[in-house]
């Protein structure tokens, strides 16, 4: 499944690709590159179907899609395959965003963004085969936390990788616009990967006008109906790393228009558990103007992500 502009290595290479593998598993990553170079699709043009996947067990199911474990027959290569009904998607009038989704996710390669491999369809459904995240969605995790919440260390860690994913989109001009826990998967070995692009935009203005996203995760200048920036996103890991911290949007309210109440006012409540930096932080993230707010590099390089990811 290599993709374009992406280095095709020959068997020339394969002492360098199994150099440091210890001697336990050499032989079956020896033979796996060897499947994965042996596929058609290596390095060439390639027409995927769904006869190329084994369809497993169901991973969730979401308003326009279900995801399946799938394995690719010849490679044994394991990927998470979405499937949606074109005819759904009709009827719910999001076949424009699907598409978007599809042509920016698989332009993004990012150790923290979630990797389209490829997609294709037939007569009734499309199917997009989709990075393997086996811990699943990151909010499942958060509710299963102690007191709904995670500790400052993980928080810190989290927010620093989503910081660094947002950071590379807006570099290749790609605003997210629907940050939350629910659109960040988390892998095996504890790393976020951000995910769910339907409501991304690709512009080389940065500048945008349509409201989207969540309620409580709107950014003021969208609730206003002003043109807006990337910086919705900065916005929205605020709120995302006082999610993380109290276990909650800051934000939430009993009804819409209280809650566009709360955003206008930037009304928000610290609890006395949170420490001065992630305070700090989060206090730099969510600010009216949208001008003022920390710029991503900085986030990574905040006092508070730094003092707690050296713990």
């Amino acid at each position: 499944m290599a993709a374009k502009n992406e280095r095709i290595y020959t068997m020339d290479d394969l002492p360098q690709l199994i150099d440091g593998i210890s001697s336990d598993h050499v032989v079956g990553v020896t033979q796996y590159i060897v499947n994965m170079m042996s596929h058609p699709a290596y390095g060439q043009e390639y027409r995927w179907s769904k006869d190329d996947f084994e369809l497993g067990c169901a991973l969730g199911r979401g308003k326009f899609g279900r995801v399946y474990l799938a394995r690719e027959r010849q490679t044994k290569f394991m990927v998470a395959m979405k499937v949606m009904f074109k005819s759904e998607l009709v009827k719910g009038r999001v076949e424009k965003q699907m598409l978007r989704e599809v042509e920016i996710q698989s332009r993004l390669k990012h150790p923290h963004i979630l990797r389209l491999y490829t997609w294709f369809h037939d007569d009734r459904r499309i199917y997009l085969a989709l990075e393997l995240a086996s811990q699943g969605e990151l909010y499942k995790h958060l509710k299963a936390s102690p007191q709904g919440r995670f500790n400052e260390q993980r928080s810190a860690k989290y927010t620093y990788q989503v910081a660094d994913a947002l950071n590379y989109c807006h570099a290749n001009n790609v605003i997210h616009r629907d940050l939350k826990p629910e659109n960040i998967l988390l892998t095996d070995d504890d790393n976020v990967k951000l995910a769910d692009f339907g409501w991304s935009a690709h512009t080389n203005s940065n500048r945008r006008k349509t409201m989207c996203g969540t309620l409580d995760y709107l950014p003021p200048e969208m609730v206003e109906g002003k043109i807006y920036d990337d910086s919705v996103d900065q916005w929205c890991l605020g709120i995302l790393c006082y999610e993380f911290l109290v276990g909650f949007p800051p934000f939430e309210s009993e009804n819409t228009e209280a809650t566009y109440d709360k955003i206008r006012r930037l009304k928000v409540e610290y609890p006395r558990f949170m420490s001065a930096g992630a305070k700090d932080l989060i206090s730099k993230l969510l600010r009216i103007p949208s001008s003022s707010r920390i710029t991503l590099i900085d986030v990574m390089k905040h006092s508070w992500i730094k003092e707690n990811m050296n713990k």
